[in-house]
């Protein structure tokens, strides 16, 4: 499709899921057996991983009670547990994928979170039309570094800087807007300022092949 992004890729937690509201709950639920009483603040400090940072930052805040391992390796255990049951898929995702898909647009997932989480999530929606997805395990450097969107690019041989990316967290939008990418935020829980190749709406209901077409033609 000519006069159009070569591809659009969609960030999995909090952007094509409601996730986060799963991930305090695992995250809550871990840190109460050391004690400690994880905030909205402290899911706001690790949104968009990665989760070695998570992990990290988990042992600090218990005084190092547990190696930043352990806390990686459980709270990615109790999220794989809560996700068996599946995750909202946030309004307009959906229709937004079938929309690309319908007009031939090639889509990919490209997520911060493990393999086995995003087939977890993946499994529960069996109507996406991506043509694949990246995990955090598929490369080398996770979010915030480009590593994953210019993965994602080169798999469809298309050039980064003519792509779409949709991201919900500053990490995520940092290794969107640093690959080249243009980016669309869509933030709930943190505040991200627009610049210059990098927009900020509030929700995916407001985008559609029809607008993004019109976006792209204004961005040219």
């Amino acid at each position: 499709m000519s006069n159009f992004y070569s591809a659009v890729f969609f960030d999995m937690d909090g952007l094509f899921v409601d996730s986060e509201p799963i991930w305090l709950r695992a995250e809550t639920q871990l840190m109460e057996n050391f004690g400690y009483q994880w905030t909205s603040e402290d899911q706001n400090h690790c949104l968009g991983g990665p989760l070695s940072r998570v992990g990290q930052y988990m042992s600090e805040k218990t005084n190092t009670k547990e190696s930043p391992e352990y806390f990686t390796n459980n709270v990615i255990l109790l999220m794989s547990q809560k996700l068996a049951s599946g995750a909202p898929v946030m309004p307009g995702a959906l229709e937004l994928l079938k929309d690309l898909h319908k007009e031939g647009i090639k889509t990919a997932l490209v997520s911060a979170s493990p393999r086995i989480l995003v087939d977890a999530v993946l499994s529960r929606v069996p109507e996406h039309t991506f043509e694949f997805s990246l995990s955090a395990d598929d490369v080398a450097e996770p979010k915030p570094n480009p590593e994953a969107y210019l993965t994602a690019a080169k798999r469809l041989n298309v050039d980064v800087r003519d792509c779409l990316v949709l991201e919900d967290s500053p990490n995520g939008v940092k290794a969107a807007y640093s690959s080249g990418a243009f980016t669309i935020a869509v933030p709930h829980l943190v505040h991200i300022e627009p610049l210059d190749r990098l927009r900020v709406i509030n929700s995916l209901e407001e985008l559609s092949f029809a607008n993004l077409q019109f976006n792209y033609e204004q961005d040219k």
